[in-house]
């Protein structure tokens, strides 16, 4: 399968995400990311609640709820998950590939430990197979005067 679809996201999403994999260096990270027109523009953090949260991430089904829910309630489509690697880079593991049940959202892995062009990168997974996705970060449309830097 060849797949075209570009990640966009606003910068703000960018730093939001690397900061939250920033916050807890010693465990992985999660949230939803909702947004409209097919642009990531909120980041809905989740509780990893992963017996090994070193190793992977589990979301706290509450919280996941919650995030779905104001996703909803803030006109959002919900079109990504985030989570981190503490300790390998951002490509999806043998364990992401297993238990990833969302085929259609996008799915940002963040590695802040990475050099910088490698420190979030967006995939879609599918049948426990990964499609790279290029990386587009957004200005917002209400700022003006910054271009769009697209990664890869």
């Amino acid at each position: 399968m060849r797949e075209s679809r570009t990640a966009r996201l606003t910068g703000s999403v960018y730093a939001s995400i690397l900061r939250h994999a920033e916050s807890e260096p010693a465990a992985e990270v999660c949230g939803l990311i909702g947004g409209r027109r097919g642009l990531m523009e909120a980041v809905h953090p989740v509780a990893n609640i992963a017996a090994d949260p070193r190793r992977r991430f589990e979301m706290d089904g509450r919280d996941q709820l919650g995030a779905m829910r104001k996703i909803s309630e803030c006109g959002e489509t919900w079109l990504g998950i985030y989570h981190s690697h503490i300790m390998t880079p951002a490509v999806p593991s043998t364990i992401d590939l297993d238990r990833h049940a969302y085929p259609d959202a996008i799915s940002l892995i963040v590695a802040p430990a990475m050099a910088e062009t490698e420190r979030v990168r967006a995939f879609l997974i599918r049948d426990r197979a990964a499609w790279e996705l290029p990386l587009e970060i957004v200005a917002p449309a209400r700022t003006s005067g910054v271009s769009n830097l697209k990664l890869k």
